[in-house]
């Protein structure tokens, strides 16, 4: 059923003119002329076939009809305007979903992603985390931070950030036991994580140290795992630099030695061919680059 309405124009000009009680206001807020708002209230009123104002000489004032009307009229324009209003809160608000590498996650995205959310109010960031190939990963994704170059059909990839590996303690552990050459390292606890078996061996074998036996050695499931053991002073942990370094900047862990430092894969966004030119996954992709290269 069609519904029986009067100009929309004339109603919105008639409703300002009611609130204010007078045309001149009307007119400095819906920035027209003093005119064309007593052109659009005689339009209404000749619409309904009676008067919305009386008209004095030098002011207007509503009618008991206009009274109730206005009232009726400002609070279907205020409920307009609510749902306007959530409307745009709707078209502005996007999820990014972002995949990434637990201890990536932990280490590092955690603790910047609020610059993120800072310059970019209206992108919502969900976290998953696996360390699965994509190939593998069934959760649905805008964004996948893995380690690489790995070709990946049907995604683009973008290096953000290079890494290197070198062994990290806490300060208390290597003040309670210095450590002034690598083969120090058969008084101390190795930390090794069960994602990364081979890298303690790698290492020791780049110091030239191949055959070191050390104190004792710890194995945990994850490498973020043994970042926290090392800082709770357990042992010496094998450091990705970039994921340690706010720890070395604070404090909390030390590099008992300058080197050698093993190669790592550097980290990649790599984003679905279908999301390449979304502009949320540009502008995460931009923050990547952009954190990366903060000192």
């Amino acid at each position: 059923m069609s519904r029986r309405l009067p100009p929309l124009n004339a109603l919105r000009v008639f409703e300002a003119a009611g609130r204010h009680q007078s045309f001149t206001r009307a007119a400095s807020e819906l920035h027209l002329t003093h005119g064309a708002i007593s052109r659009q209230v005689r339009a209404l009123e000749e619409w309904f076939g009676q008067p919305l104002f009386d008209r004095g000489n030098r002011r207007v004032t509503l009618t008991d009809g206009g009274v109730a009307y206005v009232a009726e009229i400002g609070a279907a324009f205020d409920r307009i305007a609510a749902a306007t209003a959530r409307q745009f809160e709707r078209r502005e608000s996007r999820v990014l979903q972002v995949n990434a590498i637990a201890t990536f996650t932990l280490r590092w995205l955690i603790p910047r992603l609020s610059s993120f959310h800072r310059a970019h109010p209206g992108i919502e960031v969900r976290l998953t985390t696996s360390n699965a190939p994509l190939k593998d990963v069934r959760d649905v994704y805008d964004i996948a931070i893995r380690g690489g170059p790995d070709p990946v059909p049907g995604h683009v990839a973008e290096r953000f950030l290079g890494e290197t590996r070198i062994p990290v303690c806490s300060p208390a552990l290597l003040e309670s036991l210095p450590l002034a050459t690598p083969r120090d390292l058969g008084r101390h606890t190795l930390l090794h994580a069960a994602t990364l078996p081979g890298v303690w061996s790698q290492w020791l074998v780049a110091a030239r140290v191949p055959d070191l036996t050390p104190a004792s050695t710890v194995t945990l499931e994850h490498f973020y795992l043994t970042l926290q053991a090392a800082l709770d002073g357990v042992g010496v942990a094998m450091g990705p630099t970039a994921l340690v370094a706010d720890d070395v900047k604070a404090g909390r862990l030390v590099y008992p030695f300058e080197g050698p430092a093993l190669p790592a894969r550097s980290y990649y966004a790599y984003v679905p061919d279908a999301q390449a030119d979304d502009p949320a996954v540009r502008s995460f992709c931009g923050w990547l680059r952009k954190v990366a290269q903060s000192p």
